[in-house]
């Protein structure tokens, strides 16, 4: 697929990374050369210097005939504009921008054809409030995904000593809770991917990844480890575009208090926020955190746009009491380098965004890509169609299918309207299908004689990236089928 990145910055650099592993033909467009030339000695990729919303500088990029721009530019209009000029000009058949305001995103009626031809519209800042607002619902993940419009949840935990399940097979688990259907994806120890068989033992400080239906989670974790106090107390760092609609998220159902260096931020904040507390400091003034009972803080959020200020600021709220911390980190070194130490979670925003990207760049019926452990990993949800003769997985049973080394099946949804999750869930479109009539949902935990049918919603997780496009060209249905 020939595809044209706008802007590359941490999105658009992670983005091209994963792009040009898979043997996509990438150009990348930016309008400072040095950045540039970092990438280009890095990947394989072609480079061009100049403004992202100029027609000249996107027929250099040569998108005459690209089948893809991602205008991911830090600058909502140049990405609008560049939609529009590649429908317009070029007929660029799949256009994806990045929009940050609120002000573009609560008019979904602008991206339509009629004005700015965007065909998805995708919010890293959107996608990163909810992120961390479920690891504040489940304080015990390390990561919480759904698929499935939310009726599926892959949950990564650490196994502590005193988890029920420590020490034992994983062929255990159904007699720990015989009223739940789960299944463990995927473990790492050290690093290294274990894919689970029912005579594996989780031993601790396993990273264990989980496949339930939502409402289940819960009942699965406990008998991974010990479960945390609910939060109630939540401590943000840093009032901007992420801290801003975390507060406004987290206000209504916990206690929130949001530190912001910058007065005229922190003035306009106390306006918008009605239970929120707004403080006016340094997120690491030990004085303030003091002053401000960090000790009883469930959770600190480190969200500003410094990563260092990020990492001291979590290390200091962690070492006077914050009972789990979080922060933000761009640098991707930076966040291998800090994860499981005294912070508890460090999140890489260009990691949690890719995935709503790949979705709409993988090959097949692609509903979701979630990336994980920082990009090493992957799950995604595709859509099985044809049938026994035209596919390959349609009316197989799982311990039929030609999964390659290292993918595993975690669960399948059947009954799922087709506009229901199309549009990935983060992604906003101005030209989504009509729903079909409601039918029933099931969930169904894939086992070894679960058999496949045509519009499953398919959970995978696959722990190598090199995989994927062998998983693709599985769901891929014959080209005589109609």
């Amino acid at each position: 697929m020939k595809i044209i990145i706008l802007g590359a910055g941490q999105v658009g650099s992670s983005v091209a990374e994963s792009l040009v592993s898979e043997a996509n033909d990438i150009t990348m467009v930016d309008v400072d050369p040095k950045r540039l030339a970092l990438l280009q000695d890095r990947l394989d990729l072609r480079t061009v210097v100049g403004n992202a919303s100029h027609p000249s500088v996107l027929v250099n990029a040569g998108a005459h005939d690209a089948d893809m721009i991602l205008a991911v530019t830090e600058h909502d209009e140049t990405n609008l504009v560049a939609c529009k000029l590649a429908a317009t000009l070029f007929n660029t058949p799949t256009k994806i921008a990045r929009i940050r305001s609120t002000e573009y995103l609560t008019h979904p009626e602008i991206f339509s054809t009629e004005n700015f031809c965007v065909d998805f519209a995708i919010s890293p800042e959107q996608i990163l409030t909810e992120y961390i607002e479920k690891l504040i619902e489940f304080p015990e993940a390390l990561q919480v995904l759904d698929f499935a419009s939310g009726k599926v949840s892959l949950v990564a935990v650490r196994a502590l000593e005193g988890g029920s399940l420590v020490g034992q097979q994983l062929q255990e688990l159904r007699r720990h809770v015989p009223n739940v259907d789960t299944r463990v994806a995927a473990i790492f120890r050290k690093d290294r991917p274990i894919i689970p068989e029912g005579d594996t033992v989780i031993e601790v400080e396993d990273e264990v990844f989980f496949i339930a239906a939502t409402e289940d989670i819960r009942t699965v974790m406990r008998e991974l480890r010990k479960m945390d106090k609910p939060v109630k107390h939540v401590m943000i760092a840093g009032g901007g575009k992420i801290g801003r609609r975390l507060g406004i998220t987290l206000e209504k159902d916990y206690q929130v208090k949001i530190i912001e260096h910058n007065y005229q931020v922190s003035e306009r904040l106390a306006e918008e926020l009605s239970d929120a507390l707004v403080l006016h400091g340094d997120a690491t003034d030990e004085a303030l955190l003091e002053s401000e009972n960090i000790a009883e803080m469930d959770m600190f959020c480190a969200l500003t746009n410094d990563e260092e200020n990020n990492i001291m600021s979590a290390l200091l709220a962690k070492r006077m009491g914050a009972h789990k911390v979080i922060a933000l980190i761009n640098r991707r070194a930076y966040v291998d380098l800090v994860q499981g130490s005294r912070i508890d979670i460090a999140i890489s925003p260009a990691q949690v965004t890719i995935g709503s990207l790949l979705a709409y760049v993988r090959h097949g019926d692609v509903v979701a890509v979630h990336s994980l452990r920082r990009g090493a990993a992957e799950a995604l949800e595709l859509v099985a169609h044809g049938d026994a003769r035209s596919s390959h997985v349609v009316g197989r049973k799982i311990e039929e299918i030609k999964l390659p080394k290292g993918a595993t099946i975690g669960a399948i949804v059947r009954g799922l309207p087709r506009s229901d999750g199309l549009f990935g869930g983060n992604l906003l479109s101005g030209d989504e299908e009509s729903a079909e009539p409601a039918r029933p949902v099931q969930v169904i935990i894939a086992h070894h004689d679960t058999i496949i049918e045509s519009e499953d919603h398919v959970i995978l997780f696959v722990v190598n990236r090199k995989m994927i496009r062998e998983v693709e060209k599985l769901f891929q249905v014959n080209v005589g089928f109609l």
